[in-house]
């Protein structure tokens, strides 16, 4: 089923709740996408390997897909995003759900662990990293993006026909996906076809680069976290390379990190089976959250 939920006067996201396919169905999942994304950037079979077992919900950020594209006119901040994410689950009569977040999905979880706990399940964070913390550590602070992809991200808006962006968008995707696993052009080519028939449009999405994210110093106090959060290390990602995932990992309360060899951060059909095994270990023998 898809709909629209309003989050905000004049903002709509388009959002999808798909059912559960298995006879015992655990608590719905919610599926939080990474900066400038659209929902439907979550593979279909990965998707449909979660939904076996829980009912599955996926949504585009504002100035994605087909939500609102409100930046521009109305600037709004990492925080405004999050509660996006409540109100979709609001939008779905859902009380308590576990939640997975790929990279800047991964901090927005992160802000629903320290101000709504008691909404999630369990959490599964990964291809991202802790919430910056106010105070210096007394580790250095973990890597930043790849040198090269940083230079891509400086062309992210740059005029483009459409065969351009489409080129551009996945050299982008070869670049995330990193050297350890198989690259295939051909599968993020269609990925980035189908984000534009969904959206409509083939102008690149480019307003979370430019969001304010004052106010999410907030590392200190992911130790105080008490649902059972699961860290996936992509050893091969260039945006949160090595050791951002430990570093997440070990800033959590009730942290656990596993690793998934090769991967990127980029969801290829050679890393679903192993991140739907992580991601269902973590939600089929979750305990109740203590909040």
């Amino acid at each position: 089923m898809e709909r629209f939920v309003d989050v905000a006067p004049g903002v709509r996201l388009w959002a999808e709740d798909m059912g559960p396919a298995g006879p015992h169905p655990g608590e719905p999942l919610l599926l939080v996408m990474g900066a400038n994304s659209s929902g439907v950037v979550w593979p279909d079979a990965l998707v449909a390997q979660l939904a076996e077992h829980h009912r599955v919900i996926r949504y585009d950020h504002r100035d994605t897909g087909r939500s609102t594209a409100s930046f521009e006119d109305d600037p709004y901040h990492l925080a405004d995003l999050a509660a996006d994410a409540l109100a979709v689950l609001d939008a779905f009569d859902v009380p308590r759900a576990h939640v997975v977040g790929m990279s800047m999905g991964g901090l927005l979880a992160q802000l629903l662990l320290l101000d709504h706990p008691e909404r999630i399940v369990t959490a599964t964070l990964f291809c991202t990293g802790p919430l910056p913390f106010t105070e210096p550590q007394a580790a250095p602070p973990p890597p930043g993006p790849d040198p090269a992809l940083l230079r891509l991200w400086a062309e992210m808006d740059d005029p483009r026909d459409a065969a351009g962006e489409i080129a551009w968008r996945v050299e982008h995707w070869r670049l995330l996906n990193g050297s350890g696993t198989p690259f295939d052009p051909a599968e993020f080519r269609a990925v980035e076809e189908r984000v534009i028939a969904h959206t409509g449009r083939q102008d690149p999405a480019v307003a979370h680069a430019r969001m304010d994210s004052d106010g999410i110093e907030r590392g200190a106090e992911l130790a105080g976290v008490t649902v059972p959060t699961l860290v996936i290390e992509a050893p091969e990602d260039p945006a949160f390379p090595p050791p951002n995932s430990g570093v997440l990992a070990r800033s959590l309360g009730h942290g656990r990190l596993v690793r998934i060899p090769g991967m990127g951060h980029a969801i290829n059909r050679t890393v679903i089976p192993p991140l739907a095994a992580a991601i269902l270990t973590q939600t089929t023998g979750a305990t109740t959250a203590r909040v």
